[in-house]
């Protein structure tokens, strides 16, 4: 039962929908509306610009972390809590059940849960993210190999580590997935560059 509460507070945590609520107070639209139509922080910045988006990024990163430090060291010591609760967390940024399942990529959320697992394979993971946002100016792009590249990191950094590890891994698998859209939109050579956002709607 602890479990279960554990992982709907994870769950409900990760849901709370921080662009959407911010779009909506700051600038008084509704985000799925706009720009890529996503609920996560680069879409708000291209929209609203930093000042609203690193709040809201940062945020979406504690939403990862709490679960994984805060909440999962109270229902016991198997080093499988952290990760099933930093999952939680991230399928509720992903779906949330306050914006009809609507909901961002998950890869700050992602970040947050990484860093109370495994920092140092998550500063690669960054590093790989920061080169590649900085050569090619594709945040998704970034977002991908960046993810990519943490389980390999967490293999070679983290040896023995076999929960992070999966956990990395089906990340990883979970991020590309949630940005097939954008795949597509590499391959066809539509998708955007990462710029200086819009005017504020």
């Amino acid at each position: 039962m602890r479990l279960a509460l554990g992982v709907l507070l994870a769950y409900l945590l990760g849901a709370i929908p921080t662009s959407y609520l911010v779009a909506r107070r700051f600038g008084g639209i509704d985000l799925r509306e706009h720009g890529s139509k996503n609920l996560g922080a680069t879409n708000l910045y291209r929209v609203m610009g930093w000042r609203c988006a690193v709040p809201a990024g940062a945020f979406d990163v504690a939403k990862g972390t709490i679960p994984v430090v805060v909440i999962a060291p109270r229902l016991g010591s198997s080093p499988w809590l952290p990760v099933v609760l930093g999952l939680a967390a991230i399928i509720g940024h992903v779906f949330s059940v306050f914006v009809r399942f609507h909901g961002g990529k998950g890869v700050a959320t992602a970040a947050g849960a990484v860093l109370g697992l495994a920092p140092l394979p998550l500063a690669v993971s960054a590093a790989v993210w920061v080169v590649v946002v900085w050569l090619s100016r594709y945040v998704s792009l970034g977002s991908m190999l960046g993810a990519a590249a943490f389980p390999l990191a967490a293999w070679w950094l983290q040896p023995g580590d076999t929960p992070t590890l999966i956990a990395g891994a089906a990340l990883a698998a979970f991020i590309v997935f949630n940005h097939r859209g954008n795949i597509k939109r590499l391959l066809q050579g539509r998708e955007a560059r990462f710029r200086q956002p819009r005017a504020t709607p």
